[in-house]
């Protein structure tokens, strides 16, 4: 069962004055938005961020239903675009794994892997006993959905008051939250260049491939980044 103590612990661990769950909130306001403009009616809204919970995948699901895009191509874009969840879960499950927790509770918490709730978790984790971390980041990632859903709810019945310019800068909130988290933590070489190329690289790729330019920007500036930090280490 769940230790009912650190899963509401972790609940309530988004009203930290410099939690990421306004950011993310504000977001899912868009997609609430987007998915009333697509057609769909508010249950499936709310299914759809029940089930995708991940802003990319809901924005790549949306543009792909826009054009047209086969079941499968769309399985295959939000899948893609979700693979970046992949690291944060490699580096997060290490240090919530517990002998005396079932397996059950691991499986059934990776759908709540997003950066807002990693965020929180990674912030927090020191000061929780490793045995209860688990049931904390199960209370963090419930809750981080629960914001997520009543976001989709209050876009998709706001619509009429949002305009493209305002949805575009609600979309955005959270990337730029992560971003500045990232900087103010930067205690390393590699997490700095990282950063650092990868906003000076991603507007350079851009005026050859804007398609790929944020790609490109990251996959280089990261490989930079790693092979400074390893020769560092050296």
């Amino acid at each position: 069962m769940i230790n009912k103590k650190y899963f509401f612990k972790g609940y309530k661990s988004i009203l930290a004055y410099n939690s990421p769950a306004i950011a993310l909130g504000c977001c899912f306001i868009a997609i609430g938005v987007l998915l009333k403009n697509l057609g769909f009616n508010i249950q499936e809204s709310i299914f759809s961020t029940m089930i995708t919970f991940a802003l990319p995948g809901s924005w790549v699901m949306a543009e792909s239903l826009l054009i047209g895009a086969s079941l499968l191509n769309i399985f295959l874009a939000v899948w893609f675009a979700n693979v970046r969840l992949y690291p944060m879960a490699v580096s997060l499950f290490p240090l919530m794994m517990h002998k005396n927790q079932p397996r059950w509770k691991y499986y059934f918490s990776c759908h709540f892997i997003a950066v807002s709730a990693w965020l929180i978790m990674k912030s927090n984790y020191k000061s929780i006993p490793k045995e209860k971390r688990i049931d904390y980041w199960i209370g963090i990632g419930s809750a981080t959905w629960c914001v997520a859903v009543i976001g989709t709810f209050i876009g998709f019945y706001f619509s009429e008051y949002l305009n493209k310019e305002m949805m575009i800068g609600l979309a955005i909130l959270n990337p730029i939250y992560f971003l500045c988290m990232m900087v103010g933590a930067s205690k390393t070489i590699q997490i700095i260049l990282a950063v650092s190329l990868g906003g000076i690289l991603g507007p350079v790729f851009y005026y050859f491939s804007p398609e790929w330019s944020i790609l490109f920007g990251g996959l280089i500036g990261g490989t930079i980044a790693y092979l400074v930090g390893e020769l560092n280490v050296d």
